[in-house]
């Protein structure tokens, strides 16, 4: 599946990539080709076959939570070490916007 030059740029742009016009045709290239593997993998007869998540056969460990005291000295060296405090607790930037 060949996509146009539009179509990658409107893909960068949703990617918020800024590419030249170089990378646009590099990029353009795979990104075509990966849609020429799926177009292909459309066509393999599944019949029959059950669908897997994963196939390793690992599971999630899970352990319950629990509230654990710090020794004072490590939690001074932690606050420490914090480029900016407010009160006893690590000021960091706001992650949402």
């Amino acid at each position: 599946m060949k996509l146009s030059q539009e179509e990658i740029k409107h893909i960068a742009k949703l990617a918020r990539l800024e590419l030249t016009e170089e990378e646009l045709l590099k990029y353009g290239e795979q990104l075509s080709a990966v849609l020429d593997y799926i177009d292909q993998l459309k066509e393999v007869n599944v019949e029959g076959v059950e669908p897997t998540a994963q196939v390793t056969g690992l599971v999630d460990v899970w352990r319950e939570d629990r509230v654990r005291d710090c020794p004072e000295t490590e939690r001074e060296a932690a606050l420490y070490e914090a480029p900016e405090l407010e009160g006893r607790q690590v000021k960091v930037k706001r992650v949402l916007e």
